[in-house]
């Protein structure tokens, strides 16, 4: 494919891990089929603004945007596909001056962006965190996060006269767009840009959306797998399972593929879908993650049929979440179910390693929330509770130097945390965290709900161990 022949239409995406891979280039690949007769080419110019996944980015490079997806369904059917909507890969560069070029030229009229929830900086008020060294850096004119990049690439789209384009985020952010779009400002206006401001507000739209396919990161075996069915020995093939979902604000000032012929759900509102799949499956997600290593698993799929694991996303759902959502276009409680038999796939392999990861999002992102809207309403959020009380034990485990397996966590900060466990009260301190819990932080009924709640953790894992 050659993405500067006449009709073709580019989109930039940033972050090109296993899930843009499994995701959004299968839609893009799916579409282009479905339309291979009709309107203009859309294809996929993918990079990344940190050098993190180089060694990824060089194999895709090598077998030309060309790999192979693995799917697998909760009875251990597999499904491999060949996935042909990337045409260019760019190689990493600290100016990030091919992110830059590719941006600012006409032919690309979408640039997406998967950089995680942390990668916002952005509180419960859609305020950038400018406390954050890399934020900081960047507002001093340098690009080592989505805004600092993203201002360098639209400040050349201005000058070279590229046109409007559609920012589009792809994470597991709630009212991921319009908050984006608020960074974005913030961003500029700090910086003192405001020509670029103007052309910003002039020339670029921020449409919500809501993405999900659980992917974990690929493991030897996937590559073993795809050369042992498909005859193809390829070095960057990603896995994930068989279930997908894009569910897409139609907002696009510049065009935009017939996603919907690949079964995406282009829609007016992506609330409703987004608060059910952030609330129910990431939090659920984490829950699980965190509980699971605990006591000591290394499978979400095995804490998922955990007994006592299984009942705390259960009840956290349906004595919290539930009642937060009615009314609702979805059938919640079967969602719940749905998403439970998701994640006791045993053929996914996810590790709760993964999924544990960047609690400092999670917590103010998918279970702060729900906790906030029981306390307003006059519930004891008993059930939610359990949540962020094992994501506190998860974190002392961390402390000690005792989990299995290397934390990551893009916006925690080391020091803070140690010195929260060194603190007469560590609880208090977590409970006081603005950053975590916002207008919540420091209140008589987080701290209270909280306390309960690690009373219930502590004689949950009492229990465990002598069982054990």
């Amino acid at each position: 494919m050659n993405s500067e022949r006449s009709g073709s239409h580019v989109i930039l995406h940033i972050g090109a891990g296993s899930f843009h891979r499994a995701h959004q280039a299968w839609y893009l690949h799916r579409a282009n089929l479905a339309c291979a007769d009709a309107g203009p080419h859309w294809s996929l110019t993918v990079g990344n603004i940190r050098a993190d996944m180089n060694p990824v980015l060089d194999a895709l490079a090598a077998q030309h945007g060309v790999y192979t997806l693995e799917t697998v369904t909760p009875d251990g059917k597999r499904s491999y596909e060949t996935i042909r909507s990337i045409d260019r890969v760019l190689p990493w560069s600290a100016d990030l001056g091919r992110l830059v070029d590719a941006g600012a030229d006409p032919a690309c009229r979408i640039i997406s962006f998967t950089v995680t929830e942390g990668g916002y900086y952005l509180d419960e008020h859609d305020r950038l965190d400018i406390a954050n060294p890399d934020l900081a850096a960047d507002l001093g004119g340098a690009r080592t996060t989505i805004y600092g990049a993203l201002a360098a690439i639209l400040d050349a789209r201005k000058t070279r006269g590229g046109g409007p384009v559609t920012l589009q985020t792809c994470d597991n952010l709630r009212s991921n767009g319009r908050r984006f779009r608020n960074g974005m400002r913030e961003f500029l206006t700090l910086r003192g840009a405001t020509p670029l401001l103007d052309w910003f507000d002039a020339n670029t739209a921020c449409p919500d959306s809501m993405v999900d396919r659980i992917t974990p990161r690929p493991t030897p075996d996937v590559r073993e797998r795809v050369k042992a069915t498909t005859g193809v020995d390829d070095a960057c093939p990603v896995m994930g399972e068989a279930f997908i979902q894009w569910v897409i604000e139609d907002h696009f000032c510049a065009g935009r593929p017939e996603w919907e012929r690949a079964g995406a759900e282009l829609v007016e509102s992506v609330m409703p879908y987004e608060e059910a799949k952030i609330r129910i499956l990431n939090a659920t997600h984490s829950c699980i993650a965190w509980a699971g290593t605990l006591v000591g698993l290394s499978y979400i799929h095995e804490g998922t049929v955990d007994p006592d694991i299984r009942r705390f996303a259960h009840d956290y759902v349906t004595d919290d979440v539930i009642p937060c959502l009615t009314p609702s276009p979805l059938d919640l409680a079967q969602y719940r179910d749905v998403v439970l038999d998701r994640f006791s796939n045993p053929y996914i392999q996810d590790t709760n390693q993964r999924v544990a990861a960047d609690g400092f999002s999670k917590i103010p992102g998918f279970i702060a929330p729900t906790l906030a809207q029981r306390i307003a309403a006059g519930a004891t959020p008993a059930a939610t509770a359990m949540l962020p009380a094992l994501f506190f034990r998860f974190l002392e485990r961390w402390n000690e130097g005792a989990l299995p397996y290397t934390y990551q966590d893009g916006v925690m900060d080391a020091d803070a945390v140690r010195r929260m466990f060194a603190a007469p009260d560590p609880l208090a301190v977590f409970c006081a965290d603005k950053l975590l819990w916002g207008g919540l932080a420091g209140s008589a009924a987080l701290g209270g709900a909280l306390r309960d709640a690690l009373a219930r953790v502590d004689a949950w894992l009492a229990a465990r161990h002598a069982r054990a």
